[in-house]
């Protein structure tokens, strides 16, 4: 009986595949896939978002609903994931799903290039001289610039439209970008209608005209050139979803969650510099194989300090796509808004990483279901999108601006913190930037305590109202630390001593006469580290001071008597 069991086990060994064995030949059925496209595009269902929230570490998620996913991998990627025993069902890759017909139609029937009336897809060369053409035509109010270069050495660019276009003004930075991922081309010409339509109709429209005149804009169509053409620059047709090495882009950056480890591509890096070397205070991302407006965070479910502003916008958004398109458009998820994490997560997003690093109010707008879509239905997409592209454009100039200078020069001051207190957190707080001192906080209406602090200065609080579709202007003065000390009053040098020494000060006041004094201690970022404030009896002509427990460096007391200020440096050994 136990060799008859014995033989029974040796047949079933023989004939049931080792899981390895099995994977192996699971993934040499899909080599044909990957050998044309780079990647794979598939769906499977899930039980839980526990499980999403696992995946999406391994593979690039695209969709999540009612326990079904879409989502890509590369061959690496989906060898790991088929690890997990899932049933897949690949589908058809979106960039291979439509005829060179249905996506450019008869040459003598398209429009664009200085027309109101985009209608196909351009080859790669048509789009760079389209760019070049921008801004050969309108040199006062469009310039070009380079963003990078892409992995195969195509040109990543952006035109910047303003109505002084080669100075940088006292005025918000805004950017649109799209097709990060190469297959989802439908905002790739919606920005050209746009680009299009801010330049044609500048000194025509009222409200395009005051757009340009107090916005820097900035517009790069494309941003995964390689991606959008995969199958060769005469044609979208074959486009995919990654880079040319295969990674997704918007996977590919620094998020708060810190948790994407991998190689920063080409077009990444290049990304990071251009942002870095601005001062964006709103953007937008945009993306298909769905219909919402996606507002951060992606990585974390959280919510954002301005988690009431963003659903606002989002809802304007939506609200006026609404008036403009079909019953069925724009209505994922809360009727067109989501936060993201309530969708589904991700790591390694651009909104995320420009919401967090780069101080700058990105969304990710989903704009159509189907990603590579129909020529015939992009003019569609445009009315239906067209004004609620410039409400949120708009909205940069919404909220709390102005101008921060010093006090004695009137110079401009940079990197002034602007902060909220009881409200800011995880970086929403914004900077003042060169050569202006220019602000932009877009903020939820209401009431606010706003700090505004710089190394070297005194801080400056106020109480400031904001209300929606308007703009308060707060232009700020900041006292430099070590006003009133020049060589007018170097009389006044010694009234600490001893100076240097280990924190334990003694601080003489001048004159004889009674009266409130106010002292005050500050390090070299203007934040307070002790304060006092006494009443000088006659006679009394010193006070002890002892800040010890801070940290060894340069300090400044202030002390405030009889509406006289007198300042001295000590430094703490």
């Amino acid at each position: 009986m136990v060799k008859k069991y014995a033989l029974l086990l040796a047949i079933i060994w023989l004939f049931v595949p080792s899981p390895l064995y099995s994977q192996d030949r699971l993934q040499s059925g899909y080599d044909s896939i990957f050998n044309k496209w780079g990647e794979i595009y598939f769906k499977f269902n899930v039980t839980s978002e526990v499980e999403l929230n696992q995946l999406t570490r391994i593979i690039s998620i695209d969709n999540y609903s009612d326990h079904t996913v879409t989502a890509y991998a590369s061959r690496k990627q989906f060898t790991d994931f088929l690890a997990y025993g899932y049933k897949v069902s690949v589908l058809p890759n979106p960039g291979g799903l439509l005829s060179e017909k249905e996506l450019s139609p008869d040459p003598a029937t398209r429009s664009g290039k200085g027309a109101l009336v985009w209608n196909f897809y351009p080859t790669y060369q048509q789009y760079i001289d389209t760019m070049f053409y921008f801004a050969s035509a309108f040199p006062l109010l469009c310039r070009l610039d380079t963003i990078g270069t892409s992995v195969q050495g195509r040109l990543i660019l952006a035109l910047k439209i303003s109505d002084n276009v080669n100075v940088e003004e006292a005025e918000p930075e805004f950017f649109y970008t799209s097709s990060i991922h190469g297959d989802e081309t439908t905002g790739y010409i919606l920005m050209l209608h746009l680009i299009d339509s801010l330049l044609t109709t500048y000194d025509v429209s009222p409200r395009i005209t005051g757009l340009i005149n107090n916005t820097e804009i900035y517009i790069n169509p494309l941003a995964n050139p390689d991606g959008t053409y995969h199958g060769g620059n005469n044609s979208v047709s074959g486009a995919v979803r990654d880079n040319a090495n295969g990674y997704d882009l918007n996977r590919n950056f620094p998020d708060p969650a810190g948790t994407y480890t991998g190689p920063r591509q080409k077009e990444t890096l290049a990304f990071m510099n251009f942002a870095g070397k601005h001062h964006f205070v709103m953007s937008a991302n945009f993306h298909g194989g769905a219909e919402v407006f996606n507002y951060p965070w992606d990585c974390w479910t959280r919510l954002t300090a301005d988690d009431d502003w963003w659903y606002f916008a989002g809802r304007e958004y939506a609200d006026t796509v609404h008036k403009f398109s079909p019953a069925s458009y724009f209505n994922l998820m809360n009727n067109g808004v989501t936060n993201g994490a309530e969708w589904y997560i991700i790591y390694g997003g651009r909104q995320d990483y420009m919401n967090y690093y780069r101080g700058c109010r990105e969304v990710t707008l989903e704009v159509s279901n189907t990603k590579l879509l129909p020529s015939n239905q992009l003019i569609k997409l445009w009315n239906y999108n067209h004004n609620s592209l410039l409400n949120y454009l708009e909205r940069v100039n919404y909220g709390l601006q102005g101008v921060i200078t010093d006090t004695v020069t009137g110079e401009p001051i940079d990197s002034v913190k602007v902060y909220i207190s009881g409200f800011d957190k995880d970086n929403s707080w914004v900077y003042s930037k060169l050569p202006s001192g220019f602000y932009t906080r877009p903020i939820f209406d209401g009431s606010y305590n706003v700090t505004f602090s710089a190394t070297g200065y005194f801080p400056k609080t106020l109480d400031i109202t904001v209300t929606n579709y308007s703009t308060t202007i707060m232009d700020v003065q900041l006292k430099p630390i070590t006003y009133g000390i020049s060589e007018e009053k170097s009389t006044l040098s010694g009234l600490v001593c001893p100076n240097p020494n280990g924190g334990q000060f003694t601080f003489f006041i001048p004159g004889v006469e009674p009266g409130e004094v106010a002292l005050e201690v500050m390090n070299l970022l203007g934040k307070p580290v002790f304060k006092d404030r006494f009443y000088r009896e006659k006679g009394m002509n010193s006070v002890k001071l002892d800040i010890g427990e801070n940290p060894p460096g340069i300090y400044f007391i202030s002390i405030l008597f009889n509406k006289d200020l007198y300042l001295e440096k000590i430094l703490v050994r």
